[in-house]
């Protein structure tokens, strides 16, 4: 499986994105209700802020999954004193699928994006925030690393605030592995 992360090209892929968002199994993003022009309208926003990106993740180079990162010292979670700089905040969705699962898809995509966070990005840790109640996620995180310091209130959401380290990382069970 081969993997490559690049920056969104909204313009082009805005109604895929729009149909990922819209599906019930990306509920946790709580964007379903949103038109094509809303997501339009949501992914020049984040272009235009030179504190978050977005990006698009190709599987055997087709479109699979959306990778947004950001500031968490100044969006979303700037006030939180766990939070430093050079910390990177990191949303993931992967598409729904379309055929049958295939067995550590997702890992293998959450341990790309945390790599490229890393390698590509230069962060010093990955911080995420997801839903207390989306025990996927929560599950993927930890298998890349993810060590949970609290929960916490964000809009529209009690979340759990996870930290990856580049050490834990480097020592999950999804890199670990792969050194030997």
């Amino acid at each position: 499986m081969s993997i490559a992360i690049l920056p969104l090209d909204r313009h082009r892929y805005a109604p895929l994105v729009h149909g990922w968002l819209a599906h019930p199994a990306s509920a946790f993003w709580q964007m379903g209700g949103l038109s094509l022009d809303d997501v339009r309208a949501y992914l020049a926003a984040v272009a235009a802020d030179p504190r978050q990106d977005s990006w698009l993740g190709f599987v055997d180079e087709e479109p699979t999954f959306l990778v947004e990162t950001y500031d968490p010292t100044t969006v979303l979670l700037d006030g939180v004193p766990e939070v430093r700089p050079g910390d990177l905040g990191m949303h993931l969705l992967v598409a729904p699928p379309t055929g049958a699962p295939v067995h550590g898809f997702t890992s293998g995509v959450m341990a790309a994006t945390v790599a490229f966070c890393f390698g590509e990005l230069g962060a010093s840790r990955v911080v995420v925030e997801p839903d207390v109640r989306n025990h996927r996620v929560a599950a993927k995180n930890a298998e890349v690393g993810f060590r949970v310091l609290r929960e916490l209130d964000l809009p529209g959401k009690r979340a759990s605030l996870a930290v990856c380290t580049r050490e834990a990382f480097a020592e999950s069970t999804m890199t670990a592995g792969s050194r030997r």
